[in-house]
């Protein structure tokens, strides 16, 4: 059972990259709480392990909800590290198209220069189909020749204990940091390190293992009109909103790729 949290609601946060995991049906609120917030997230939503074998109405109604509310919004499409074959991570892009979704977000990217051509090749597929965000998790610093496509990176995916002990080798500023498994009392904390180490958009949540995107960190309900920290606390006045996550990632984007040619 999750305990009080202990946030405030002033903290300097990254942009919120959100993966969600939680059924619209079986959380509805969940996706209240996300639609109020805006443009301040993008959400990355995940159908059944990607798009589906096809378009649901249900999953398409609620996505077109948080568009309408300013969220940006990926699909996820699992890479599984280079193993899956190329044909059948294009379909799932393609299969996203289908939906409210302005781009993927492509997990469990290889790191290995020589597994670099098949991420390229799908990136390039998600432009084509009209999802032109795209970003990548390889979940650790992958080898440089994905920098070279000008894309955003996601370095670090992983537990709270195991971000404090992180010494960022291979991290940029600008880059994606996931930290889950952090206790309620350290999300400020998380935050602050995360802005100390110079990601670029990211989350913090107090969920972890099986499944830390199951549901919505604790944070999140600090909106007007919404859950407050405690039942029957004075709700606290909202922080400012972040600049658009997704401006936030196109700006890593092509900060990347201008240095690359040299802009």
């Amino acid at each position: 059972m999750r305990g009080p949290s202990i946030v405030s609601p002033v903290v300097d946060r990254v942009a919120t990259l959100l993966p969600l995991r939680a059924h619209p049906l079986a959380r509805p609120h969940a996706w209240e709480i996300v639609a109020s917030h805006g443009p301040a997230f993008t959400v990355v939503v995940d159908v059944a392990n990607g798009p589906g074998s096809g378009r649901d109405p249900l999953w398409t109604a609620a996505m077109s909800r948080l568009a309408a509310a300013g969220v940006r919004l990926l699909g996820y499409v699992d890479v599984d590290y280079g193993t899956r074959p190329v044909a059948q991570i294009r379909a799932d892009v393609y299969r996203w198209s289908g939906y409210p979704v302005g781009g993927v977000f492509l997990d469990r990217t290889p790191v290995s220069p020589y597994a670099i051509g098949p991420v390229a090749v799908v990136a390039q597929s998600a432009v084509r189909a009209d999802l032109p965000e795209v970003v990548l998790n390889p979940g650790s610093p992958p080898d440089d020749a994905y920098r070279d496509l000008g894309l955003p990176i996601c370095v670090f995916d992983g537990s709270w204990r195991e971000y404090r002990r992180w010494s960022g080798a291979g991290s940029r500023p600008g880059d994606g940091h996931l930290v889950h498994a952090v206790p309620p009392w350290e999300l400020d904390e998380a935050a602050r390190l995360q802005v100390a180490r110079g990601a670029g958009f990211g989350l913090v949540t107090d969920l972890g293992a099986p499944n830390p995107y199951a549901d919505l960190p604790a944070w999140c309900g600090l909106v007007p009109g919404l859950a407050t920290l405690e039942a029957g606390a004075e709700r606290p006045t909202p922080a400012p909103r972040r600049p658009r996550p997704y401006r936030a990632l196109s700006g890593v984007r092509d900060g990347a790729r201008s240095a690359r040619t040299g802009a």
